[in-house]
């Protein structure tokens, strides 16, 4: 469940202290009576925060079938049906990860491209495994990018984890299969495997990331368990892409939206989730441990449209 302390954190960064979405709700009436242009100003409000066509889209159509029926009359009720249709379209995609006992080592995967946050948010969800009880080996399969190493090696000492890693240069493949290997020995619960970043359209590299599935499905047929991307809130409809194409090379079962603190409006979940509808695994508002939280629709919800 998510903290009250994330979810007015959320709603700050989202914010900045003033809803995006439906600020100045009110002026969208005259008389009780909606204006003519308030549907125009808010489909503008969703795509200008990279909401995507098909979300912005099936959220107008909502909301006019609303006002047709008779059911939007005041700012608040606008508010209500907005907050509604919101919660309907998230609330599909907005499933925890889930471990189940029966399956050991439990593998994931952490995909994405360079600068998304995949070693922290690999740091931080070890800290939160081990917390719930759980224990962990990271694999460092960034192999590519000598400080990968040593930014996962941190995260390993401060959640208290162990991490299996080889030199620069090393079979990433190899790497990962070695602690599998590992943790199949040491009655180890869950793996989590680092993996280079690369851009969603470098082909020959989209190519190694099947090869480490290959791989590992030598160990087990169903592995990995869980292929989850991250992906940066700040790049907006990029991230959208993104997704599209490591799921088309790799098959994703899970995201992880980061930087929601920075300058991005969160619109580009709502894209996600009516174009992909994959599971969202948890958002990320900051770099403190605490700011990786599961995803939660209805608090996402409250957090786009404010008080």
């Amino acid at each position: 469940m998510t903290d009250s302390g994330f979810i007015s954190r959320l709603r700050a960064r989202l914010n900045k202290g003033d809803s995006w979405l439906t600020r100045d709700i009110a002026t969208f009436f005259s008389n009780e009576r909606l204006n003519d242009s308030a549907f125009d100003e808010l489909e503008t409000r969703l795509l200008t925060a990279d909401a995507g066509v098909e979300a912005t889209e099936w959220l107008m159509q909502r909301l006019r079938s609303e006002a047709s029926a008779g059911r939007v009359r005041t700012p608040a009720q606008l508010r209500a049906a907005l907050r509604r249709a919101l919660v309907e379209l998230l609330a599909p995609v907005a499933q925890p990860l889930r471990i189940p006992d029966f399956i050991r080592p439990y593998i994931l995967f952490v995909v994405g491209v360079n600068g998304v946050g995949k070693t922290t948010t690999i740091g931080k969800l070890a800290l939160r495994l081990k917390r719930d009880g759980k224990s962990v080996l990271l694999a460092a399969g960034d192999t590519f990018r000598a400080a990968a190493t040593e930014q996962l090696r941190a995260w390993s000492e401060r959640a208290g984890v162990p991490i299996l890693a080889q030199g620069e240069g090393a079979d990433a493949a190899s790497v990962i299969y070695d602690a599998v290997q590992s943790a199949k020995a040491r009655g180890i619960d869950v793996v989590i495997a680092d993996t280079a970043g690369r851009l969603h359209t470098q082909a020959h590299l989209m190519e190694e990331l099947r090869k480490i599935k290959r791989v590992v499905q030598k160990h087990d047929s169903y592995a990995p368990h869980e292929v989850m991307l991250v992906v940066d809130a700040t790049t907006g409809g990029n991230a959208l892409m993104q997704a599209l194409q490591f799921h088309e090379a790799i098959g994703l079962t899970g995201i992880t939206l980061t930087k929601l603190d920075g300058t991005a409006k969160g619109g580009i979940l709502l894209a996600i989730a009516r174009r992909m509808a994959l599971p969202v695994r948890f958002i990320g508002i900051g770099e403190a441990v605490d700011d990786l939280q599961p995803f939660d629709a209805e608090a996402f919800a409250d957090a786009l449209i404010g008080e």
